[in-house]
């Protein structure tokens, strides 16, 4: 059964790409939405911060001493728990962690990051019932993968082991050496991504990706006025601009010289890249 939430999607905030200013970030409309929405639908707003939960447990296990993320569902206590007897995560993982501490990885070639990013891909592509989170993640893989393999084309790297995600999509785009990776007729984006990926400039181009990232979620949600669907649409619209407005908010800061270089690095494709 389809829940409307009129008063909440009326009163959020009209929001663009360039936006100069939020209202309300994802973490604070995260904990609004937890009192807000059924408790069956929040569960969906959950799974969406997930990916932050996967960058807490992989620093916890390898160590890295980065800054915990607080965005992720569970609190440092609970992961440091579970690295020690995985009982209360969701399932994959508990098998990312199982494998990690017995030196045994379910997927040998890719490196950690990547096998726990497989997992929690294949977990919610494959078990997802609702269809635009579902459809939004593979969406998502999508991209991801088509960008890193038609980078590494450019740079003529192998790229077999860090495509992720083991469905058909991803194994094709594995196998595949024809230009669009034998894609064009499945993914109506497959040109886009192409054209975005000749572009030369590092910020161009990661602001075209977000674009169509925007586009992809105002199309699945075209008919959804009231809907659960919106909401989780701007909670990733939300994430988008945030990450903006930290590298924009000033064009000299360090910050700015450390996150464009970390982008600068992503499609320079280092030598670690070909590793395993």
């Amino acid at each position: 059964m389809k829940r409307n939430y009129h008063y909440l999607v009326a009163g959020l905030q009209d929001i663009t790409l360039d936006i100069h200013k939020l209202v309300q970030d994802q973490l604070a409309l995260k904990e609004e939405l937890r009192t807000e929405l059924h408790p069956r639908d929040y569960v969906l707003v959950e799974k969406l911060f997930l990916p932050f939960d996967n960058e807490n447990l992989l620093n916890l296990l390898l160590k890295n001493d980065k800054e915990f993320n607080e965005k992720g569902n569970f609190p440092r206590e609970r992961l440091v728990n579970n690295i020690k007897e995985p009982v209360d995560l969701p399932e994959y993982m508990c098998r990312f962690i199982t494998a990690f501490k017995n030196k045994d990885p379910l997927y040998p070639d890719m490196s950690p990051e990547n096998e726990l990013t497989t997992l929690f891909y294949d977990e919610l592509i494959a078990n997802e019932k609702n269809d635009f989170l579902r459809d939004w993640f593979q969406f998502e893989l999508n991209v991801r993968n088509i960008i890193m393999a038609l980078n590494a084309r450019k740079y003529k790297v192998p790229y077999e082991h860090q495509v992720m995600g083991t469905n058909e999509t991803s194994e094709i785009i594995r196998k595949s050496h024809a230009r669009d990776f034998g894609l064009g007729n499945e993914l109506d984006y497959i040109e886009e991504l192409t054209a975005i990926s000749r572009k030369e400039d590092v910020k161009e181009k990661e602001q075209a990706i977000d674009e169509l990232k925007w586009k992809h979620l105002d199309e699945a949600t075209f008919f959804h006025y009231f809907t659960i669907e919106k909401i989780l649409a701007f909670l990733i619209k939300l994430g988008m601009i945030e990450r903006w407005l930290s590298i924009d908010k000033d064009h000299s800061n360090e910050l700015f010289k450390k996150l464009l270089q970390e982008l600068q690095d992503s499609y320079e494709l280092p030598e670690t890249f070909t590793e395993k």
